[in-house]
């Protein structure tokens, strides 16, 4: 598993549910099915309106253009990450869109649960505010074992909250090879 993870970060704001993150009328494919499952990745974040955001870099597509992959594989959000349903697709969508962390306020506790046990994503928290901080494009280097956040376009480095429990699972791959190392299934 990557300690260090380079990127360029997409800012999102407050309350993103994870009907902006897979709105419903996309949850028609087949998560098993190789070619299916990218169409998740294609439609990851296109809930979202980007031009009344309230943010300075609203307007900004998560996927361009017939791509399933995005360019940002970092994501920076406000508070309550990925509230709304409890559905696994949110945080799939976004792994199956390139997203290896997501750094917010808080998060749905749902939504963080299926984050981390089904290995989607690593959802840090931060203890400040970061979505007014940095900017979509920055280019951002997290290190797992310093739980920091550095901007490589600013030079500002970011504390973040240690993974703490969950880091054994996200280091495992996802809940059920956690169980499986440890003699549990």
């Amino acid at each position: 598993m990557e300690k260090i993870v380079k990127g360029k970060a997409f800012v999102l704001g407050d309350n993103i549910d994870t009907d902006q993150i897979i709105p419903a009328e996309h949850l028609v494919y087949s998560l098993s099915d190789p070619e299916e499952s990218k169409k998740y990745g294609h439609f990851a974040l296109s809930g979202v309106p980007l031009k009344n955001s309230g943010l300075p870099d609203g307007g900004i597509p998560f996927i361009d253009g017939d791509n399933y992959q995005s360019k940002y594989n970092i994501i920076i959000a406000g508070s309550n990450f990925g509230c709304g349903s409890s559905r696994e697709h949110a945080p799939f969508a976004l792994q199956m869109a390139g997203v290896k962390v997501i750094v917010a306020e808080s998060y749905a506790r749902i939504f963080y649960r299926n984050c981390v046990d089904g290995g989607f994503a690593i959802p840090y928290e931060t203890p400040i505010k970061l979505n007014d901080k940095i900017k979509t494009n920055d280019e951002l280097e997290i290190d797992l074992n310093s739980n920091t956040l550095k901007n490589l376009t600013t030079g500002e480095i970011y504390k973040l909250n240690p993974l703490g429990d969950i880091l054994p699972i996200i280091e495992a791959g996802n809940i059920f090879e956690y169980a499986r190392m440890n003699n549990m299934i």
